[in-house]
This record gives C-alpha cells, structure tokens and sequence, in this order.
C-alpha cells in the first residue's frame, strides 16, 4: 500500500522516470492505489515519481473520467494559456503556468494498449502537469525570477519538513 506524497526535496521528484515495457497487473493495481492516495489528498492528477515509485505512470480524474496512463508523451500542441496551477508536492503553492490549451496525447492504457487521444481545458492541463512531473519538473521551474524570491522561504520550510 502506498504511504504519503512526496514534497519538493525528496530526489524521485527531479528524477527522469524511466518508461513502463508493459502494464502488467502490478502496474494495474498501482495505478488503483494511486488513485486513491490522489482522492484522500483532493487531486485531480498524481504521477507515480509523487508516491515514491520510479516508473513513467500516472492517474487524472477530472468530472468523473478517469485515466490511467504509462508512458504518456504529448504529440501536438494547440493554442497557449496561462493559469494558476497547484501540486500535491508543493502544498500551499501555485504558480501561473502557460500551457497548450490542446493537446494529442499517446500512452499506454491500463491493457496495456497504445492509445492516442485528444484534451482540451483542464484535462490537457492535467496531463501536460502530470508528464512534466515523470520528466522531473514541477510547477515552481515555470516561475518568475521575482516569484522564486518570494517563494523561497515557503520552499525552504517544505523541504525541512521532509528532512
């Protein structure tokens, strides 16, 4: 069973995941507790680098569609906007991030079966959120010089928590 989220410091988070070869049903039950450690913690996206678990998988349910994704890569970019976004690891901060507003992602499901799909709004948000997470980035690398100052010291008690 997994335990808790992972906060900014802990090194899994900075770390390039490496790719799923095939979704067995180890990653299946994973991606169940995933799932739920993201709904305790009211979220609508987790990647599994978050719970500690070195593999490129993650799980998004927004308005009740719920997916689950291995190897996601985003194929085409359409249009741009800039929002406010939040993350599990980084409680208590957000940060504006420009995104594409749509997006074509491709990943393996949970048969693991290569799909290919469309996201538009706050899904393609989640998904481009979730796949910068597996690539070791996180919301506060799209911030300002002058908002990096100024959430220096909220980072910094973060990661001492974790210490």
């Amino acid at each position: 069973m997994l335990g808790r989220i992972y906060i900014i410091g802990e090194p899994i988070l900075r770390k390039q995941t490496p790719t799923v070869e095939k979704v067995t049903q180890a990653e299946r039950e994973l991606f169940d507790e995933m799932l739920q450690v993201m709904r305790r913690a009211n979220g609508i996206g987790l990647a599994a680098n978050q719970v500690g678990i070195d593999k490129q998988m993650c799980v998004i349910c927004i308005e009740g569609k719920v997916l689950k994704l291995a190897n996601p890569r985003i194929i085409k970019k359409k249009g741009q906007e800039a929002f406010e976004e939040g993350c599990l690891s980084l409680p208590g901060i957000t940060v504006k991030v420009k995104r594409a507003r749509q997006i074509t992602c491709q990943a393996l499901d949970e048969n693991s079966c290569l799909i290919e799909f469309e996201a538009g709004d706050l899904l393609s948000r989640a998904i481009q959120h979730e796949v910068d997470h597996l690539a070791g980035k996180l919301i506060i690398d799209y911030a300002s010089v002058w908002q990096k100052v100024a959430l220096k010291e909220k980072i910094k008690q973060l990661k001492s928590k974790n210490a």
